[in-house]
C-alpha cells in the first residue's frame, strides 16, 4: 500500500524538533551527538536554512509573510520578529566560530575525523584539516544566508541591525568564495597504466560480457575520448595540471576528502585569506564526489540567479566548478553504463580501482547516474534498468528486507562505512571518516529518478521504493530524549543493535531536511505527460467541438435562454481543456468528457422532443 508522502507537514514537524533540540533553556545549544564542528554545526542551521530558503511557504526573511504553522512550529524561536532576528544572531556566530585569527574561514573535520588504528588519537593539528563535506555544506549554507540577509534587510530600519547585515554579509560571502576555492583545489583526475593494478581492476569493472581485453581498451578510451579532452582544458585548481596527451592512460575524476597534496594556488581577487597546503591523497573518493556535486549545484540554481548572490569573481570561480561538475558526472555515467550488455552498475557491489568492494560505493555511483539522468531527462529504458539497481541495493541493506540477528548488511546503518583518509596520516595516525545516510541517499537518488520517469510503470515501481525506504526512516526517528523527532535511532528499525543515543545526529536530519525539501520543490511542478495520453485527449477534444459546432449550427441564435448559456459554458470549458491539454493532458481529458456528458444530455432532450411531436 502507497504511504502519502506529505512534505509541508513533516517538515513543519522536524522543525519542531530541531527548534527544541537547538534552544535550551532559552539559548542556542551547537553542537549534537558527535560533538561542535564547521560541518555538523552548518548541518543544525541547514535544517532551518534550507526550507527557508527554497520552499517559498517557509520564508523566514519577511515577518509579515510568515504562516501561521511556520510560527507555531518554532514557537522555541519567538514570534515572526524575533525569529529572524534569532537566525542573524546564530548565523554570526557560525561565522565567527569558524573563521579564523588570520581571517581564514575555517573548513576543519574536527570531531568528526576518527583514528583509524585502536591505540591512537587524532591529534590537534589533524582536527583542524580542511574536508570537502564542509566545503559543499558552507556553499548551501553561504548561499542560503546570503539570500536570508538580503531579503530580510528590506523589512528592517533599525542601522544598528542593518550595520550587521552588512558585515555578516561581508563574511559570508567570503566563506562563499573560500569555499569554491577549496573545492577547486581537492577535484583530483588520478592517472594510471592500464596494465598497473588500477588500470586491470578498472578493466574488469567495464568488462561484463568478457570481451578481448584489448577491444575492452579501445573501446573503452574511445568513449573517454571527450572527457578526456574537456579535462585538458581545466585551468585553475587542482586536476589542471594533469597531462593527458597520452590517449594510451586510463584516469578517474572527481573530489578526493580535502585539499590535495601539492594543490596549486587558485588566483583569484576574492579575499578567501591563506590558502593552506593540502596533504590529501591525489585521488577520487566517491563520497566526497557525490557530496561535493550536491553542494556545487546550488551554485547556479534559479533562486542564485535571481537573487544576483555572486559576484564577478564568483561567477568566475562558480564556472571552473560547473565545468567540473559536468565532467565528473559525464566520466562516472560513461563507466557506470559502458557497453551494451549489463552495465559495471547492475555488477553490485561495486569495486573501485584499488580493490575494495561495497554496496555503498554502488550506492554513489548510482547516486551519480541519477544525478546525470535527470540532467539529461533519460529515456525510461535506463531508468528501469536503475530502478533494479535501487531495489537491489534497498534490499541487500535490508531497508525492505528484515534483518536477521548478526546481519552484516546492517552495519552500512550502524556504524556505517569507514573511509580511510588517505594522507592523513602524514601528520599523525591513520584517519577515517563514517558515513552512515546509506538509507537516506538511497531514498534521495529513488524520488529523483521518478520525477522524470515518463512510464507509468517504472514511476509507479520507484514509487513503492520509496514509500518502502521512507517507512524505514520514519521508523529510525528519535522517540526520547534531546532528539526526539530527530534522527538517527537504527535500533528501531534494527532490534538486535544495543545502540541508543540521546543527542540528535545532525548529520542525518538534515539529510532527511534536504530529501523533504526536494519532494516538496517537486510536488509543485507540472506533472510528468505522456504523449499517448497527449494524443488521445486532442482525439477526445476534436469529436467534442466537432458535436459542439453541430449544435451552434443547428440552434439559432433565438433559441431559449436554457439553452444558450449550456452552450456557452461547454464552450469555454473546451477552450480551457484546449490551453492545457499539453501539460495536464489527463485534467483536459477530464473536462472534454464533461463537456461530451452535456453535448449528449442536449441531443437527447433535442431527440425526445422531437419524437413527442
Amino acid at each position: 500500500m502507497r504511504v502519502k508522502l506529505q512534505p509541508r507537514q513533516q517538515l513543519l514537524e522536524v522543525w519542531g524538533a530541531a527548534a527544541r533540540a537547538s534552544v535550551r533553556n532559552g539559548t542556542w545549544t551547537w553542537g549534537g551527538r558527535d560533538g561542535s564542528n564547521s560541518v555538523s554545526d552548518a548541518e543544525q542551521l541547514l535544517c532551518f536554512m534550507h526550507p527557508a530558503s527554497e520552499l517559498p511557504g517557509f520564508r523566514l526573511d519577511t515577518p509579515d509573510e510568515t504562516a501561521e504553522d511556520v510560527l507555531a512550529a518554532l514557537e522555541r524561536f519567538g514570534d515572526s520578529v524575533e525569529i529572524p532576528r534569532l537566525l542573524l544572531k546564530v548565523i554570526g556566530e557560525y561565522l565567527a566560530a569558524y573563521t579564523g585569527v588570520d581571517g581564514r574561514p575555517i573548513f576543519s573535520g574536527g570531531s568528526y575525523f576518527q583514528s583509524g588504528e585502536d591505540d591512537a588519537q587524532v591529534t590537534p593539528e589533524q582536527q583542524q584539516l580542511d574536508v570537502v563535506d564542509s566545503f559543499s555544506m558552507s556553499i548551501t549554507l553561504s548561499l542560503g544566508a546570503l539570500g536570508f540577509l538580503k531579503v530580510f534587510r528590506q523589512s528592517v530600519r533599525r542601522e544598528d541591525i542593518r550595520a550587521e547585515i552588512r558585515r555578516l554579509e561581508e563574511l559570508a560571502g567570503k566563506r562563499l568564495s573560500a569555499a569554491m576555492v577549496g573545492l577547486l583545489r581537492s577535484f583530483t583526475v588520478n592517472v594510471f597504466d592500464p596494465g598497473s593494478a588500477a588500470g586491470r581492476a578498472l578493466l574488469r569493472t567495464v568488462n561484463q560480457t568478457g570481451a578481448p581485453e584489448r577491444r575492452v581498451l579501445e573501446d573503452l578510451r574511445r568513449e573517454l575520448r571527450p572527457i578526456r579532452a574537456n579535462v585538458r582544458d581545466l585551468t585553475i585548481g587542482s586536476g589542471a595540471e594533469v597531462d593527458l596527451d597520452n590517449e594510451n592512460l586510463l584516469f578517474e575524476c572527481g573530489w578526493t576528502w580535502g585539499i590535495v597534496k601539492d594543490a596549486p594556488r587558485v588566483e583569484t581577487s576574492e579575499d578567501v585569506g591563506p590558502q593552506p597546503k593540502g596533504i590529501a591523497a591525489d585521488q577520487p573518493f566517491l563520497y566526497f564526489t557525490v557530496n561535493a556535486l550536491v553542494g556545487v549545484q546550488d551554485l547556479w540554481s534559479t533562486r542564485t540567479r535571481v537573487l544576483g548572490l555572486l559576484n564577478d569573481a564568483q561567477l568566475t570561480l562558480s564556472t571552473a566548478l560547473q565545468r567540473r561538475w559536468e565532467i565528473t558526472q559525464l566520466y562516472w555515467r560513461t563507466v557506470a553504463m559502458y557497453g551494451k550488455g549489463q552495465w559495471p552498475l547492475e555488477d553490485i557491489p561495486w569495486r573501485t580501482i584499488d580493490e575494495k568492494e561495497s554496496d555503498y560505493y554502488s550506492l554513489g555511483v548510482t547516486a551519480m547516474v541519477v544525478q546525470s539522468l535527470v540532467n539529461s531527462r533519460a529515456g525510461d529504458v535506463d531508468l528501469s534498468r536503475v530502478a533494479a539497481v535501487l531495489e537491489e541495493l534497498a534490499i541487500r541493506a535490508r531497508i525492505i528486507r528484515r534483518a536477521v540477528s548478526g546481519d552484516p548488511p546492517v552495519q552500512l546503518h550502524a556504524p556505517g562505512v569507514s573511509v580511510n583518509l588517505q594522507g592523513s596520516d602524514s601528520l599523525g595516525p591513520k584517519m577515517i571518516w563514517v558515513v552512515s545516510d546509506f538509507a537516506i541517499t538511497l531514498l534521495k537518488r529513488t524520488i529523483w529518478a521518478a520525477s522524470i520517469a515518463q512510464n507509468t510503470e517504472t514511476r509507479e515501481r520507484l514509487l513503492r521504493l520509496a514509500d518502502g525506504i521512507w517507512q524505514h526512516i520514519l521508523l529510525r526517528r528519535s522517540k526520547d530524549g534531546a532528539g526526539r523527532g530527530l534522527w538517527d535511532q537504527p535500533d528501531n528499525a534494527f532490534p538486535n543493535l544495543e545502540t541508543h543515543h540521546d543527542e540528535p545526529s545532525w548529520y542525518f536530519s538534515e539529510r532527511v531536511v534536504e530529501f523533504l525539501v526536494s519532494a516538496a520543490t517537486a510536488s509543485t511542478e507540472s506533472p510528468l505527460r505522456s504523449e499517448e495520453l497527449v494524443d488521445f485527449a486532442y482525439q477526445m477534444l476534436g469529436e467534442a467541438e466537432h458535436l459542439l459546432d453541430q449544435e451552434l449550427v443547428t440552434r439559432p441564435l433565438t433559441a431559449g435562454q436554457t439553452i444558450q448559456p449550456k452552450l456557452r459554458s461547454i464552450q469555454a470549458t473546451l477552450n480551457r481543456a484546449r490551453s492545457i491539454i499539453s501539460s495536464k493532458p489527463a485534467t483536459a481529458n477530464a473536462l472534454v468528457i464533461n463537456a461530451l456528458l452535456d453535448l449528449e444530455g442536449l441531443a437527447t432532450a433535442r431527440d425526445s422532443a422531437t419524437e413527442t411531436i
